[in-house]
C-alpha cells in the first residue's frame, strides 16, 4: 500500500520531476533540446509561483554543471550522474538504472508528495521509484512509440514495452491533446480514466501579435513574403518538407527561413542534405538558415512571417504552431496528433493530410494571395491561442496532483 502523505490529501508540495535526457536550462532548437524543455521549464516555474515545490532531475550532459542550479524560488534543477556526460541518446536506455539509483537516494533524504515523470525514459525510472519509494506517479510521454511508427519513424521495441509497462501502472497519465488521449487508447489499452488531458500553454507576455514591419526591421528583412519553420533539423519535423513548399509556390520573391539546428546521431548529415536540397532546387538565394535562438526571441521571427509551416510526421502536441498563432501569424500543419486540435482548418491556419509540398504550397498561396483572409486567419489564431497558458496548465496539473489523494493507487506488480 502506497505512503500518501496529508498533504498530498489536500495540497501536494513537493515534486520530484524526472526528465532523464534533456533539461529546462538548455535553449531548444538543437540536439534534443525542443517543445519539451519549453515544457518543462514553463510548467515548473508556474507550479513554483503557485506555491509548489519542484525539483527538476536531468541527467548530467557537460562536466561543469554544479551539483544543483536554485533557478526561482520553489524550483531547481538536480543534476544527476548518470554515465559519461557526452553519451548519445540511443545510448540512454543504458543508465536508466543509474540514473533511477541516484534519483532514488536523493530522494531518501528530500522527500516528496508525488512523482511526474518526463517521456519513456523518465518513465521507466518513475514506474520504479513509485515502488521502492511507495508514491504516486504521473506520467507524460511527450511522443508515443506506436505513434511514431505509424508514419515510418520506428522506434526499439525495449521503448514499446517500456511505454506499455509505465502506461499499466502510472497513476495518472497526462495527454497533451483529445488526440493523444485516443492513441493512448487506441495503441496502448491505456484506460481512459486515468488519462488527464492538460494541454500545454504558451507565454503572452513574448508571444503575441505586433507590427510584422518592425519585426522585419528588426531582422533586417524587408517586403517579400515570408515563410518560417521552426525546429529541430531531423527527418521527423519535416524541414525538407518546407523547402520543397517553396519550390512549389511558384512566387520567386517568396523566402524561407528554417530557424533550427541538427539534432541526433545523424543530426550532420540531415543538415548536409536539407543544404543539398537547397541548392538542387536553385532556392540558395531565398532560404536562410538561422541558427537556434533564444527562445524569446522566436517572437520576433514569428512576427515577421506571413505564414509558418509545421509539416511534422507527427506531434503529441506541436508547440512552434501555438507560438506561431500566439503572435497571429498563419499556420499550415500537417494533419497530424495535437495539430488537428492547434489549427483549425480554414479558421486559423490549414491542415494538409499527407506530405506533398504541392499541397503545402496551394495553402500558403491562398494565404498570400488572399490579405483579407490572412488577416481573418491571423486574428482568429491569436484569439484562439489565448486560452493557452502555462499558468492555467499548472492549475490543472495541481488539480490532477490533489486528486490521486483520492484515488486507489495503481499496483501493477500485485
Amino acid at each position: 500500500m502506497f505512503r500518501l502523505a496529508a498533504a498530498l490529501e489536500s495540497n501536494v508540495s513537493r515534486v520530484a520531476v524526472l526528465s532523464l535526457h534533456t533539461s529546462p536550462l538548455v535553449q531548444p532548437g538543437h540536439g534534443d533540446a525542443g517543445g519539451m524543455n519549453v515544457y518543462i521549464r514553463e510548467l515548473v516555474s508556474s507550479l513554483a509561483q503557485a506555491g509548489a515545490d519542484a525539483t527538476v532531475y536531468v541527467r548530467r550532459w557537460a562536466d561543469d554543471l554544479p551539483d544543483l542550479v536554485d533557478v526561482e524560488p520553489g524550483f531547481r534543477v538536480v543534476h544527476v550522474d548518470a554515465g559519461p556526460v557526452g553519451l548519445a541518446k540511443e545510448a540512454l536506455p543504458d543508465v536508466v538504472d543509474d540514473f533511477t539509483r541516484v534519483v532514488g537516494d536523493h530522494l531518501a533524504r528530500n522527500p516528496v508528495d508525488i512523482i511526474h515523470a518526463n517521456y519513456w525514459l523518465s518513465g521507466v525510472a518513475g514506474h520504479r521509484l513509485k515502488h521502492e519509494l511507495e508514491l504516486p506517479l504521473v506520467a507524460t510521454f511527450h511522443t508515443l512509440a506506436r505513434v511514431k511508427a505509424e508514419t515510418g519513424d520506428a522506434e526499439p521495441q525495449r521503448r514499446v514495452d517500456a511505454e506499455t509497462d509505465v502506461i499499466r501502472c502510472a497513476d495518472v497519465i497526462t495527454a497533451n491533446s483529445v488526440t493523444e488521449l485516443r492513441e493512448l487508447v487506441a495503441h496502448y489499452g491505456a484506460d481512459p480514466d486515468r488519462v488527464e488531458v492538460v494541454p500545454p500553454g504558451v507565454d503572452h507576455a513574448f508571444f503575441s501579435p505586433g507590427s510584422q514591419a518592425g519585426a522585419r526591421r528588426a531582422l533586417d528583412m524587408g517586403t517579400e513574403p515570408l515563410l518560417i519553420f521552426v525546429g529541430r533539423i531531423q527527418p521527423l519535423k519535416g524541414a525538407d518538407v518546407a523547402v520543397e513548399t517553396l519550390a512549389e509556390l511558384g512566387r520567386d520573391d517568396a523566402r524561407l527561413l528554417i530557424v533550427g539546428g541538427a539534432s541526433g546521431l545523424e543530426g550532420g548529415e540531415e543538415v548536409r542534405k536539407l543544404e543539398k536540397l537547397i541548392a538542387d532546387r536553385g532556392l540558395g538565394d531565398r532560404v536562410t538558415m538561422i541558427a537556434p535562438q533564444p527562445h524569446h526571441v522566436l517572437s520576433t521571427y514569428y512576427r515577421a512571417a506571413d505564414v509558418c509551416l509545421v509539416p511534422s510526421r507527427s506531434e503529441s502536441f506541436g508547440l512552434v504552431a501555438l507560438e506561431a498563432a500566439a503572435c497571429g501569424t498563419p499556420v499550415v500543419a500537417s494533419d497530424v496528433g495535437g495539430l488537428r486540435t492547434l489549427v483549425d482548418h480554414g479558421r486559423t491556419g490549414f491542415r494538409i493530410p499527407g506530405r506533398d509540398p504541392a499541397d503545402y504550397a496551394a495553402a500558403t498561396r491562398r494565404i498570400l494571395d488572399s490579405p483579407i483572409l490572412a488577416d481573418e486567419l491571423s486574428r482568429r489564431a491569436a484569439d484562439a491561442a489565448r486560452s493557452y497558458t502555462w499558468t492555467t496548465m499548472a492549475a490543472r496539473l495541481r488539480r490532477v496532483y490533489d486528486d490521486l489523494g483520492a484515488r486507489e493507487p495503481v499496483d501493477c506488480l500485485a
